[in-house]
């Protein structure tokens, strides 16, 4: 195992817990962070970011004017999915606002959490490049494209379309498993007390880990 990450100026083990849309990583994070984890989830930053009121908003409304915020001042997200699919350029626009805040609030929500180890719930981990050298590991909840866009469907309302143009500009299933060091199947087969079994597993060994990088660290 590499030695502890250190980048958010913390010794403990680092997580990077990743996986496409409706493949069930809030859910395999939450158990983690059930049984002890610490957890800094980087999709929950961006929607306060984004949420009425959020430190984002100003900068987004400017750039992207009045039609991408909804009646109660928070992102209109349908409005600005659309024109990010709509434009590459405007993609990159969204992305140069967001992403410096939401590394910002990240690197705070670390510095300040308490657990075993820390796990970082990252949608766009294998995208973005810049995790491998942030974390000690890197976990793939790993699920069939068909079971993701039923599970988006049930739960967002969202078209089958809109559904596959979000996964389509996420990185592919093939492309998370080659980073990945471990891997949590949740597909259509997939019951909860199986998820449940094989996360904690997976939390165990954590443990292990943690308590080997507390060591090494002394």
């Amino acid at each position: 195992m590499a030695e502890p990450s250190t980048w958010h100026g913390d010794t403990r083990l680092a997580i990077g817990l990743t996986g496409g849309i409706g493949s069930g990583k809030t859910r395999v994070a939450d158990l983690l962070q059930g049984w002890g984890a610490a957890q800094v989830d980087t999709d929950r930053i961006a929607h306060a970011l984004t949420a009425p009121g959020g430190a984002a908003m100003p900068a987004l409304a400017e750039r992207f004017g009045p039609g991408i915020v909804a009646p109660d001042g928070a992102l209109d997200r349908a409005a600005m999915r659309e024109a990010a699919f709509a434009d590459p350029q405007a993609r990159r626009a969204l992305e140069a606002i967001l992403h410096p805040l939401i590394a910002q609030e990240t690197l705070r929500q670390a510095r300040q959490a308490q657990g075993l180890y820390l796990v970082f719930v990252v949608p766009l981990l294998v995208e973005s490049g810049r995790w491998r050298e942030r974390v000690d590991r890197i976990c793939v909840v790993d699920c069939d494209p068909q079971t993701q866009v039923e599970r988006v469907r049930r739960r967002s309302g969202l078209t089958t379309e809109t559904i596959r143009r979000i996964m389509a500009a996420q990185a592919g299933r093939q492309e998370r498993l080659a980073v990945a060091d471990d891997v949590i199947v949740n597909d259509g087969h997939t019951h909860a007390a199986q998820l449940e079994l094989r996360v904690r597993a997976l939390h165990e060994r954590y443990c292990q880990l943690a308590a080997t990088s507390r060591r090494t660290a002394m």
